[in-house]
């Protein structure tokens, strides 16, 4: 089994152990995948990103954490805080890879062994999707190869531009 798959589809729909959210520093929900995960998972999650707040203000950028699904059809949503591109002279690069690494790992802590990536960055943030799409697949196959226990990574695009662009690195 291939262990990098790719979807066009929808995250919230997703009935596997982990998705992740592109989530905002403040874990209050937003826009795009993130306005749309708050809203389908409803109170539970949205309480649970209210107390990692209150006890750490939130989650740095370059950093993830996770709580319960809530609403949503996987078991656990884990919150990955891009960065906003600024013409990649703020170390957005490292930081976007730090996203996905950390990601993975907790993911692995916590023996969800699947798990769904959107395009963390690229819409609001302003990410270049291209270069995005690169450092989330090299990220990840780095990690995977250190990490051969993982069952499955899918990347999941919501719009043609980042699902081309993933079908093509991806071969």
């Amino acid at each position: 089994m291939k262990k990098i798959t790719l979807q066009k589809g929808d995250i919230t729909k997703l009935a596997i152990p982990a998705i992740v959210n592109a989530a905002n520093r403040r874990l209050a929900g937003g826009g795009g995948v993130d306005g749309a995960i708050h809203l389908a998972a409803g109170r539970e999650m949205i309480l649970e990103c209210d107390k990692i707040r209150d006890a750490q203000g939130g989650c740095p950028t370059g950093s993830a954490v996770l709580t319960k699904a809530g609403n949503l059809p996987c078991q656990a949503v884990i919150h990955a805080v891009g960065p906003i591109w600024s013409g990649g002279k703020n170390k957005e690069a490292q930081l976007l890879a730090s996203a996905y690494r950390q990601s993975l790992a907790l993911a692995l802590e916590n023996n969800l062994l699947r798990i769904a990536f959107p395009n963390i960055s690229t819409g609001v943030y302003g990410f270049p999707k291209p270069l995005a799409a690169e450092i989330a697949i090299k990220t990840v196959e780095e990690f995977l190869d250190q990490n051969p226990t993982f069952e499955e990574v899918i990347f999941i695009c919501f719009d043609d531009e980042n699902y081309t662009l993933y079908q093509k690195l991806l071969g």
